[in-house]
């Protein structure tokens, strides 16, 4: 079929819940896609944070083509040996005693969120299920998981939401603590805010956020679907805080393309679930759990980390330079290769005129570009992205 064929077929049989951009993707090796046309692209998307390894990565490869070859589904009625791996693997490089493995980060969100009431309810007491969630956060889009966004836009025509949920503004402790009330039973964030606009809170806000929550006798929720997995230089990013959340959330780097999510915690919380609390039909099965197993093994073992600390310092500088030329980026900010850029006009003409030359970005609302290439690209890669920016910047 031709590129005008798909993208035809598509809008006629495919429901209209993504705003697409006019180009039919067909193979992607390393930091590179190509088109149906064979038009080539550097991706500094990398599937909104996925492919982390880059494209068609090698060992990923050979462990689901192994994998699919032994056993691809058998249900959580049974033990299988990569999901035992990936859980092991998991719990000694985390904070974490237990795994509960799902498809997504929305279902890893929803699994938190039900753990968290699970365990309060058992242990604070009937009256204790609220969570406070931060404003401009983004957890999933679920109907637990849209209230627990702190997102108006992503709420609209889904009304009645779900009771249990407030909010206060990202990086405020006094809000924070003023809105802990008899009923709060935890608090949940991301690290960093991704969908957001990539925010970044002070240095000591994640260590302040758990010794309130101390103090409180609350549980600590950490969403890492989009800055865990060696997105911010370290494997997870409660990490450069120093504190040990109660529950974390993982998905999509966690399989470097193949759909699968986690929800880690302590064993004292995780004992709040038992059979027939919760559970997922396809969650960990072993395609997936190959996968995980090779992408997080790669990730520890192959200088993943340090690299992407080198190349997000490297990239971040860039960025600055690019800001003192061009008056439409008003700031640059970001850990790691999880970056933006706010302009002070619309982001989506930056973004389609990239596309047209050859680079993929994204955005994290209106007016912030969002860069999360995959933790391999070379300062070679950089340099050819923000000379695509340059050109396109110029005169705007």
């Amino acid at each position: 079929m031709s590129e005008k064929e798909i993208m035809a077929s598509a809008n006629e049989y495919i429901m209209n819940t993504y705003k697409r951009f006019p180009v039919v993707l067909v193979k992607g090796s390393g930091v590179k896609v190509w088109d149906v046309n064979g038009k080539e692209y550097l991706d500094f998307a990398a599937g909104i944070a996925v492919c982390s390894l880059g494209h068609s990565h090698p060992q990923v490869i050979a462990a689901v083509k192994e994998q699919i070859e032994k056993l691809t589904h058998v249900s959580n009625l049974y033990y299988t040996e990569p999901q035992t791996q990936l859980a092991k693997l998991l719990v000694d490089n985390s904070f974490a005693d237990k795994a509960f493995f799902c498809n997504s980060g929305a279902e890893a969100n929803e699994a938190a969120i039900k753990l968290a009431r699970k365990y309060a309810h058992e242990n604070m007491g009937p009256d204790k299920f609220e969570l406070i969630t931060m404003k401009d956060s983004f957890h999933g889009r679920t109907m637990a998981t849209i209230t627990a966004t702190g997102q108006e836009k992503f709420q609209f025509g889904f009304t009645p939401l779900l009771e249990g949920f407030t909010y206060v503004p990202f990086n405020d402790l006094q809000a924070l603590e003023k809105a802990i009330s008899a009923k709060t039973c935890g608090v949940m964030l991301e690290p960093i805010q991704g969908e957001g606009g990539v925010n970044i809170p002070d240095e000591k806000y994640l260590a302040s956020v758990r010794e309130i929550c101390d103090r409180y006798g609350i549980l600590l929720i950490v969403d890492e679907v989009q800055a865990g997995m060696g997105r911010t230089g370290k494997l997870f990013a409660y990490e450069h805080s120093g504190i040990k959340p109660d529950i974390m959330t993982l998905a999509k780097a966690l399989g470097n393309g193949f759909p699968i999510g986690a929800m880690l915690a302590t064993d004292k919380i995780s004992k709040a679930f038992v059979p027939g609390n919760h559970a997922s039909t396809f969650g960990g099965n072993p395609l997936a759990t190959a996968a995980a197993n090779a992408t997080v093994k790669t990730i520890l073992q192959e200088g993943i980390l340090e690299h992407c600390r080198k190349m997000g310092d490297y990239f971040l500088l860039q960025l600055k330079k690019l800001q003192g030329k061009h008056k439409i980026i008003k700031d640059v900010r970001g850990t790691g290769l999880m970056l933006a850029a706010q302009l002070n006009i619309e982001s989506s003409d930056i973004v389609n005129e990239c596309l047209r030359r050859g680079l993929l970005i994204i955005s994290a609302g209106s007016k912030t570009l969002r860069f999360v290439p995959p933790l391999i690209i070379t300062t070679g890669d950089i340099d050819q992205a923000m000379g695509v920016l340059d050109e396109v910047m110029e005169g705007k």
